[in-house]
């Protein structure tokens, strides 16, 4: 996506539509990391959003419905569902006005954030992660080490 179709929200004079402009914004930029492109659709149901025409939960269930209607098989380049439904729920987190940075709420979010799309959603992993890195020009980079997650895993179980 070139140009950002919710900059014009961002200076909006009305603050519920900059911060639900900046909440989608952020939301798709953060896919865009990863090479994920959002629907036309999405961005469209976004902006009806944005205008408070329908809710954010109404607004991901137009999104889950338009992929129940069309089950789709994309390349992994073209990963537009997972795109559409994590960007919805990305901008329903920062639309929260109360958050807890701590290991259940990471845990929390990451099932809410990927239900439906990865079978490990909400799961303590339990192996390392790697990912060939465009900006490292394809390089590898391992994102922890399973042995940390073990024992943040085991201070956490310890702690509650």
């Amino acid at each position: 996506m070139e140009k950002d179709p919710f900059k014009e929200y961002l200076r909006e004079s009305e603050p519920d539509k900059a911060h639900k402009g900046y909440a989608w914004s952020t939301a798709i930029g953060l896919q865009a990391v990863d090479g994920l492109k959002p629907s036309k659709y999405l961005i469209d149901t976004a902006i009806q959003n944005i205008e408070g025409k329908i809710t954010m939960k109404e607004a991901q269930t137009l999104i889950d419905s338009y992929y129940e209607e069309r089950p789709v098989h994309l390349s992994d380049d073209e990963r537009t569902e997972e795109a559409d439904k994590v960007s919805s729920r990305i901008a329903e987190i920062l639309s929260e006005t109360a958050f807890s940075f701590s290991p259940n709420e990471y845990i929390s979010i990451h099932r809410k954030l990927f239900q439906g799309i990865y079978k490990h959603a909400g799961k303590i992993r339990d192996y390392n992660i790697t990912k060939k890195e465009w900006v490292l020009d394809g390089a590898t980079v391992m994102y922890g080490s399973v042995l940390h997650q073990i024992f943040k895993d085991a201070w956490v179980l310890c702690n509650q």
